[in-house]
This record gives structure tokens, C-alpha cells and sequence, in this order.
């Protein structure tokens, strides 16, 4: 959207824009340039690690993420918004250490957040060009390749911690991103220069699989979120017993962040949990059927793994679950499933809960 250039912003013009971004529901919102040359290095190295796995889309396109005057010409400022998204609900550590109940990332216990948040940063966007009278805006929501953490760090958002999440130290980091490319020469508000994680290493130390090569750096191909959510295929044996009951996402990096108990639960009431699956038990989810599977994630991130690896990702984690003649009967159902990727995962948590029903059977002597 765009049309004749508006008069010269100053910081009046910022506070108004904070404003009318309050009134749509977001939590914070700075403004910053579109110098991203440090990170434009780090993504370079991290790409060439192979640290991205399967995500071709990271290393797709050119410099066009770390150089937004090349995604959408004529950008000179960038507008970060930041929304709460914890929900109220199940208590998220409690429920890790129920074997039987399945793990779903917070993020996405509710409805679908890019369209929610899209739909209020083009209000945004259109109130602005409608206020001012010009300019042009562009609205992105984790869909272009936009460096988001890096631009709210430059927004003064908060610091890009040792999880790789952005970290705010007033809100810790449960919240989403949405950004708002513009020609419009807003005064950018002060970058974020510090990081204040100190000492800590809660976050490396807590990861199930270990995926954090050092502070700062993250292997995606053992990190759960990407296994569950991006990774197409098998998923590696030696990684499986590590997943414990994480079917969607991982959160543990979070919830030990000491920075998190400033966290406020969301005020949405379309991001708390849907279908109770904030604390469903594995063999319910594992036995949806596809029709019940489609009914039950419609409007939900859920969506984007499709039936076959939302079995793939249960499978693993009823291998992992003590036996019990429910959660063996359930995967018997499943061994002749029609995809070899199920079948396989589903014949290895078998395996498991063989070996784990002979182990309690000997202790028991």
C-alpha cells in the first residue's frame, strides 16, 4: 500500500503509530534502521555449518534477509511488534514429567498466530498510511525472509539471548513477532546494545538433545522443534529416546530462562488452548483419525506437519512413555498404517515398550 510520500515524521509521529499498536493488541513496538551487517556474517557462518538441516528456504534467498532494502526497495526503517502468546492452562513443567500426556509447544495450543497477527499489522499498516496520508508499508509475519530478532534487537526489543530466542526484561520470551517494512524515515528508537543472560546457561544445559553448539549458536538438526515441525523424514534413533513426550515444538529452553518470570499470560483469548491440548493424553491424539486430525487442528499451526508426521511425532513419544497395554494396543493399531514412515516409527516404539514391559517384569521378580 502506498502513495505520495508523507510529511517529515518525528518522534510525535512514533508515539501515535505505539498508540493505535496498543489498540490492536500488541505489547510493544519499536522502530530501527536496516543496518544488519553483524548478522548478516553470523547467518552466512551458520549456513555454511549446516546448521539450517532440511530449511533450504534459509539460505534461498540471497542477502534479501539480512538486507531489507532488497526484500521490499525503498524500506528505510522497520517497525518490530512484539505479542504476548502464553496461555493460560496446563502447568507446562508439570506436564513434561507426565510420560503419558503429550507436550505441545505453547505457541500453538491456540489459533493459528501468523493469521492473527498479519491481520492486525496490516490495520496497522493501513492506519497509518491512512493518518499520515502516504508512505508505504509492508506487513511480514515469520512468511519473507526477514531477519525478525535481529530487527527487534536493532528496535531496542530486547537482546538476541544464548537460545537464540529474543528476550525482553520486562516480558521474557513468550511472544511473537510481526514487522512492518517503510520508506517512511521515522526516528529510529534505540538499539538494544547489551545482553543480560550473564553467567547463566539454564537454557544449554536444559536442551533434551543438546542441540546448542555454544551460547548464541543453535544445530537445528537436533533441536525437537525443527525435528517435529520442520524435518520431512525419519527421524534419527539416537535422537528419539531423547524427545521424551514432545509431539509439537519444545519450550524447555524457555521455561527455564530466569528471565520468563516476568512473562504476563496473553489477554487473546485466540491463542489459549483449543481441544484441551494443553494436557491430552498420546494414545488419544495418536488414535484421531485423519478426518478427526483435520477437524480438530482447522485455524491451528498444527496443520503444517500434516497427519502422517503428527503420527511419526506421537509414535516416538509412546515409545518413550512407561508400558502399558493401552499405549501397546494403540500402536498395534497403527503397524500396518498405510506410510512406511509411520510404520517405521510406530514398529520401534513397539520395540520399546516390549523392552520396557521385560524390564518392569524383571524388577518385579
Amino acid at each position: 500500500m502506498s502513495r505520495e510520500s508523507p510529511p517529515q515524521p518525528d518522534e510525535s509521529v512514533v508515539e501515535k503509530i505505539r498508540a493505535w499498536a496498543t489498540d490492536l493488541g500488541f505489547a510493544q513496538m519499536g522502530v530501527s534502521d536496516i543496518d544488519l551487517q553483524e548478522h548478516e556474517g553470523y547467518l552466512q557462518r551458520w549456513l555454511a555449518a549446516g546448521y539450517h538441516g532440511e530449511m533450504a528456504w534459509m539460505g534461498a534467498h540471497g542477502k534479501k534477509r539480512s538486507r531489507p532494502e532488497e526484500l521490499v526497495p525503498g524500506t528505510c526503517r522497520v517497525l518490530s511488534l512484539r505479542m504476548d502468546y502464553l496461555p493460560q492452562g496446563s502447568d507446562p513443567v508439570l506436564l513434561l514429567e507426565k510420560p503419558e500426556q503429550a507436550y505441545i509447544a505453547r505457541y500453538t495450543l491456540g489459533r493459528d498466530y501468523h493469521k492473527l497477527v498479519r491481520k492486525r499489522l496490516a490495520q496497522l499498516a493501513r492506519r497509518i498510511e491512512d493518518e499520515l496520508g502516504g508512505g508505504s508499508y509492508r506487513a511480514f509475519v515469520d512468511s519473507a525472509p526477514v531477519l525478525e530478532r535481529a530487527l527487534a534487537e536493532r528496535a531496542g526489543l530486547g537482546w538476541i539471548a544464548k537460545n537464540t530466542m529474543l528476550i525482553n526484561q520486562d516480558a521474557g520470551s513468550w511472544f511473537f513477532l510481526g514487522e512492518i517494512y517503510t520508506d517512511l524515515p521515522l526516528p529510529p528508537d534505540t538499539p538494544q546494545s547489551s545482553k543480560h543472560c550473564g553467567s547463566c546457561t539454564a537454557c544449554l544445559d536444559i536442551c533434551p538433545t543438546q542441540a546448542f553448539t555454544g551460547p548464541f549458536e543453535l544445530d537445528a538438526r537436533r533441536c525437537i522443534s525443527y525435528l517435529t515441525i520442520e524435518h520431512r523424514g525419519s527421524i534419527d534413533p539416537e535422537l528419539r529416546p531423547l524427545m521424551g513426550n514432545r509431539v509439537f515444538g519444545c519450550d524447555d529452553c524457555q521455561l527455564v530462562c530466569p528471565w520468563n518470570k516476568f512473562a504476563q499470560p496473553t489477554k487473546e483469548q485466540d491463542f489459549q488452548p483449543r481441544h484441551d491440548l494443553d494436557d491430552s493424553s498420546l494414545v488419544e491424539l495418536f488414535l484421531w483419525d485423519e478426518e478427526t486430525w483435520a477437524a480438530r487442528t482447522e485455524g491451528s499451526a498444527l496443520r503444517r506437519i500434516g497427519h502422517e508426521r503428527w503420527l511419526r511425532n506421537l509414535a516416538i513419544a509412546l515409545g518413550n512413555a512407561p508400558f502399558t497395554e493401552t499405549i501397546s494396543a494403540a500402536l498395534t493399531l497403527r503397524q500396518d498404517h498405510p506410510s512406511e514412515l509411520v510404520r517405521e516409527h510406530v514398529a520401534w516404539a513397539l520395540d520399546r515398550q516390549r523392552r520396557s514391559a521385560a524390564a518392569r517384569k524383571k524388577c518385579s521378580r
